[in-house]
């Protein structure tokens, strides 16, 4: 509450021109609220805020920008200033961003780099970003099995800073292999004569440096972890991820599975320039434009029997609208059971079966109850059992869509969140109007 009252302070200054009282005010703003500040602001005076941070304050604010926003401002800035922010970011932070601009500019900005550093965004930068090795941090302490804790204590001692989130320290072999992890708890309530190997715990399984993002996030929330090991395919260790990077990971699925839906891309900019947003939203109108035509194509198949029964008119939307309700109750149950691994060949059938069993009842319950209406206020019991049959169907076949289409979506490696929504409207819209007008041009021919 407090940070969205500063917020719109500072866009009212910006208002009045108040400068020094917007300068004042974002010092009291931490990095990722400065970045909510920008993503907030229309494009005026996002760039006007951004003049009023230095360089430190622009650097740190970069990576809790979403991609778009980030990159109007990653154009303005020379080589110079982003081998600054590379001092600033961990490794993985700044291969993000390295990854958001062209390969001539990555380059220049990598030759400018000291040694060190440059090998350690480079092993970042050869991995998929959304891999464990684009997650992962080079920052990682390691020890061997034969140390003395005494040794470990006095090593860490001589260090100025530790890694953030280090809850623990990776023990390896002298061919850098992955073996086991030393917790610092550990460490500092053991005895220090006693050897890295007799405390440390090798039941943490190291995460492969290939695996998708998604996949690492699973784990970490099950095994509620603060950091693992990421190794390579020879089980040699190339880094470390953190929880701070598995929640990015995770609030980012959860964006894109909501702003898929409506046909935007996770780092839509809510303040984007109207030819922009233009373009993107015209493609995705133009998509359901197309099932809103099938849709029409099957009414006009049947136009001589609503002109007939003119309630057919008013009636056809609740089968329609019944179906899609129920398909997308269980195809948003599927995503997010997929997606947590919840669903997979050993019991789909048992789903599946389950799901048709929910659906019929539902569909009896309901269907029931509209058939009594219709037959009441149309005074015609036959419009009622045909408008009572085709939800019944209707929702049965919307079940039985919205179950099956993510994992063909994902086979045919389309986004079942994108496009499954689509799909499965076009499927109920036309299954229930071609079952509920072919139903009453049957029977009122």
């Amino acid at each position: 509450m407090v940070f969205k009252q500063q917020l719109n302070e500072i866009i009212r200054s910006f208002g009045k021109g108040n400068w020094n009282e917007m300068q004042y005010s974002l010092k009291s703003l931490k990095h990722h609220e400065i970045a909510t500040l920008l993503e907030s602001s229309p494009p005026k005076a996002r760039h006007f805020i951004w003049q009023l941070l230095d360089n430190e304050t622009e650097n740190r604010v970069l990576h809790h920008l979403n991609e778009e926003v980030r990159a109007e401002f990653l154009e303005s800035m020379d080589t110079a200033e982003l081998v600054a922010a590379a001092g600033d970011l961990d490794t993985d932070d700044f291969a993000d961003i390295l990854q958001q601009l062209p390969n001539t500019i990555t380059q220049q900005v990598l030759r400018s780099m000291d040694a060190a550093d440059r090998a350690r965004v480079e092993a970042v930068l050869s991995y998929p970003e959304d891999s464990a090795g684009g997650l992962m941090n080079t920052d990682a302490i390691t020890v061997r099995p034969r140390h003395l804790l005494e040794l470990v204590l006095r090593y860490l001692r001589r260090q100025t800073d530790l890694p953030e989130m280090t809850d623990g320290l990776i023990v390896v072999n002298k061919n850098d292999e992955y073996v086991g992890v030393l917790a610092l708890s550990k460490l500092l309530t053991t005895d220090p004569a006693v050897t890295v190997r007799e405390v440390m715990n090798t039941e943490i399984e190291a995460i492969p440096v290939d695996m998708l993002d998604s996949d690492v996030a699973h784990i970490f929330t099950e095994q509620d972890l603060v950091s693992a090991p990421v190794v390579d395919k020879k089980g040699k260790l190339v880094g470390r991820i953190t929880i701070d990077d598995v929640v990015d990971v995770i609030i980012e699925d959860a964006d894109e599975s909501i702003l898929a839906r409506a046909g935007l891309d996770l780092d839509e900019d809510t303040f984007a320039p109207i030819g922009k947003s233009t373009g993107r939203r015209a493609i995705w109108l133009g998509v359901n434009l197309v099932t809103a035509i099938l849709a029409a194509a099957v009414i006009n198949i049947f136009q001589d029997t609503i002109v007939k029964v003119v309630a057919l008119a008013v009636l056809m939307p609740i089968v329609a609208s019944m179906g899609g309700i129920a398909g997308t109750q269980t195809l948003t149950l599927v995503i997010r059971g997929l997606a947590m691994g919840h669903i997979g060949r050993a019991n789909i059938l048992w789903f599946l079966n389950r799901e048709f069993i929910v659906a019929l009842l539902n569909g009896l319950l309901w269907a029931s109850l509209v058939a009594i209406g219709v037959a009441w206020i149309f005074d015609d019991a036959v419009l009622g059992y045909l408008i009572a049959i085709a939800m019944v169907m209707n929702i049965v076949i919307a079940t039985l869509s919205g179950s099956l289409l993510p994992s063909i979506l994902t086979r045919l490696g389309i986004d079942p969140a994108l496009a499954g929504g689509v799909i499965l409207t076009t499927i109920t819209d036309i299954a229930g109007f071609f079952i509920f007008l072919g139903l009453a041009s049957w029977t009122y021919a």
